[in-house]
This record gives C-alpha cells, structure tokens and sequence, in this order.
C-alpha cells in the first residue's frame, strides 16, 4: 500500500524471513560465519538459541543459502514428534520410503544413503528449528543419530535452532550427553537501541530505497523501546509506522507515527507507551488526584465548620 509512496519495490518490514533483508549487525554476520565454519568441520552438535523473534529462523535460512553445494540441507520443523516419528521425518526429507519399517529398519536405511551420499563426496546437515519444544525422548534419538560415522568423520552434522528453554532442557541429568556433543554454542542478542536506526535503513535499502532518511531518530528510538529489541517486533511496529506515515502523506515517519504504530500493537502498548508516555501520564493522574483530595479536605472542612455552628 505505501511502498510507492515511499520509493519501495517491495515491503521491508515482512516478518517471514527473507535472507535478501539479511542485517549482519550485532553480532548476527559474525554468528553466520562461526556457524558455516562449524559445519564445514563436521563435528559435534551446533546450537542456537535466542528470544521468540530475535531472528533465529533468519539464520537459519542464511546459514542455508550459504552452504557449499557439497552439503545437502535437510530440515527439522515440527518438533512434536516420537523418536520413531523424527526417524521417519528425517528418512523422507532424505528422499527415502520408510513408511511401516521398525525403528532399527528405519537407522539402517539412513545409515546406507549417509554412507552413499558420504562416498559421493556429499556431507548431510540436519536443522532442527524449535528444539526447545522436542520431547526430550526424541531430541535422545537425534543425539544417536551422531552415532553415524565412519572412521574418520561424522556423517550427519546437527544443527539445533531453539528458545531459551532448550538450555533448560539440556541442562538436565538425562540430558548430560547430548550436551557434552554440542561442540558450539551461539545465542543471538536483541538488538541495541542504537542499532534500530541502522537496522531499519538496512531493510528499506534492501527494499528499494535510496534516499534519505525514513525513520526519525524519535520513532527509531519509540521502536526500539516498544520493541525490547526483538528484530520480529521492530519489523512490525515498523511497518504499522509507515502505514501511518502514508496516511499523513508525510515522507518521514516521526514520533507520533511511532507511537500509533505502538498503540496498535500488544507488545508495544506493554512498554513503549508505559515508558514514553507514562511518565507524563503519571504526572498528570497524580495531579488530579491531589486536586481531588484537596477538593474532598475543602469540603470536608466546610462541613465540620457548619456543624460546629449549629
């Protein structure tokens, strides 16, 4: 709706994740190439974890798109699954009819085409998005899937993509030895106030602009407040902005663009307008309250006085 109005060829705050509107500030272009370094040493387990919304499935889809064409990419996205069920899971992302085989049938299948694709020259890397939420039965069954190996190398390289509560779970005694298989452990931070500004010229650069600056450092400072700096949260009270900057055929968004876009939203109204305007708020609730009881004392007073009176 407004990307002509702003020189745009697409929208640049969608939050499915696009490696086109990749930002590698913040220590996410430094993650990407530890995590493209570890898989192509094939060893150990890699994992990941960050906030809802902090952009784990953006490295993800990077860490895919940037993969030499030896490795083939096979993906993990519905966590709730049996250890059969993920055995089965991974048997068909490998191209392989596995439907009715018992679980060892199922281990000897993928040992085979490991082997064969290893033979081939091809290494196999398995990214597992959601780990936190896999049972901790199935996430057992994919630690033995490092079992696989030959002599001298693994023949399956685990990448687990997860929430906070993935360390959780790992932290537990059941747990203990697919911990000590993560070989590299990388979280991915909020985004710092001072980076949103750059974070959201990078997106509308990619998106097509090139002029000056959209976003004034008030709304990029009301954003990255309401946002706690979650990069899935930016991109929506970023877009919800625009729309309202489209509205006021203005060519800049400004704080109170900002702060409509934070109204809208849930998240934002929790801490952007608590932190922005609730002081102000707060003030002036206090001053109607001292009026009132000032009021209430006045009256209060004229009463006992016409009391005593009579």
């Amino acid at each position: 709706m407004y990307q002509s109005h702003f020189g745009l060829r697409e929208s640049p705050f969608n939050i499915t994740p696009n490696p086109a509107f990749f930002y590698s500030g913040n220590e996410r272009g430094d993650i990407l190439d530890a995590m493209l370094y570890a898989v192509g040493h094939g060893e150990g387990i890699i994992k990941v974890t960050g906030e809802v919304g902090a952009g784990k499935t953006m490295l993800c889809r990077m860490l895919e798109s940037r993969m030499p064409p030896h490795i083939d990419v096979i993906y993990l996205v519905n966590p709730n699954l049996d250890p059969l069920e993920v055995q089965h899971a991974i048997a068909a992302e490998l191209g392989l009819a596995s439907h009715g085989l018992r679980a060892d049938e199922v281990q000897r299948s993928l040992h085979g085409e490991l082997i064969a694709r290893h033979s081939a020259g091809r290494q196999v890397v398995l990214l597992v998005e959601e780990a936190q939420a896999m049972p901790l039965d199935t996430l057992e069954a994919i630690r033995l899937l490092t079992n696989l190996e030959t002599a001298r190398s693994k023949l399956l390289q685990i990448v687990l993509f997860g929430q906070p509560e993935l360390d959780q779970n790992l932290d537990l005694s059941s747990m203990r030895q697919l911990k000590e298989r993560i070989t590299h452990s990388f979280h991915v931070p909020p985004l710092p106030a001072a980076l949103t500004g750059d974070f959201l010229a990078h997106r509308l650069r990619a998106a097509g602009h090139d002029g000056g600056a959209v976003f004034s450092p008030a709304a990029a400072r009301l954003i990255a407040e309401a946002s706690a700096g979650i990069v899935r949260r930016i991109n929506i009270l970023a877009d919800k902005a625009l729309l309202a900057a489209f509205a006021d055929d203005a060519e800049v968004v400004d704080a109170r663009h900002a702060r409509l876009a934070i109204a809208e939203s849930p998240f934002g109204r929790r801490r952007g307008l608590a932190a922005h305007w609730g002081g102000a708020v707060d003030r002036q609730a206090v001053a109607r309250a001292c009026l009132l009881l000032l009021i209430i004392a006045v009256i209060c007073g004229a009463i006992l006085a016409v009391a005593r009176n009579l």
